[in-house]
């Protein structure tokens, strides 16, 4: 008869095997969401042009834009860009303003592109805690690291070795903020 300590090693083992598959299945259904988001803004934007250039009344159709959720731009109250507080960081696309993210977003962005424009290397969140004056208590760090990994996750920065972050490159070549 196995020991109640062997038992619960199995138990253990079993449950940490599927957190662990669990968490790559999460992982892969996050890329593809990513992927699938992007398709869905390609056809959108596809979708416009054609509206565009096919409207009969061109006049009237070609001013207007017509959102990702099908309303016309003109009727929203807010403007598409307006920074909201606790907003969610948007997936980076090219001419995406940093000014769509909240400020704490935008210094993480702004202190990753200058170090690209001096060509130095990437940054720890521990370093950024300081470079923003903070104490570098787990706290702190831990937050700046959620920020990091949520632009990561977005396309705005990349982190090529673990608990470095610089700019994404796509971002980098975009010429700082804009």
């Amino acid at each position: 008869m196995p020991s109640v300590v062997g038992l619960l090693e199995q138990h253990e083992l079993a449950a940490r095997r599927r957190v662990d598959g669990l968490r790559e299945e999460a992982d892969r259904i996050q890329a593809e969401l990513a992927a699938a988001e992007l398709e869905w803004r390609e056809w959108v934007i596809a979708r416009r042009r054609v509206d565009t250039v096919l409207a009969p009344d061109r006049g009237d159709r070609a001013g207007m834009e017509v959102t990702p959720d099908g309303q016309d731009a003109d009727t929203q109250s807010a403007p598409r860009d307006a920074v909201k507080p606790k907003s969610q960081v948007p997936v980076w696309r090219e001419g995406l303003a940093w000014s769509v993210l909240s400020v704490d977003y935008q210094r993480i962005l702004q202190a990753l592109a200058d170090r690209h424009r001096l060509h130095q290397g990437p940054l720890t969140c521990q370093e950024l805690a300081t470079l923003f004056g903070l104490d570098a208590v787990p706290a702190k760090v831990e937050a700046l690291r959620s920020k990091a990994k949520r632009l990561v996750a977005r396309g705005w920065l990349a982190e090529q070795q673990p608990g470095r972050f610089t700019l994404a490159q796509s971002v980098a070549g975009q010429g700082g903020a804009s």
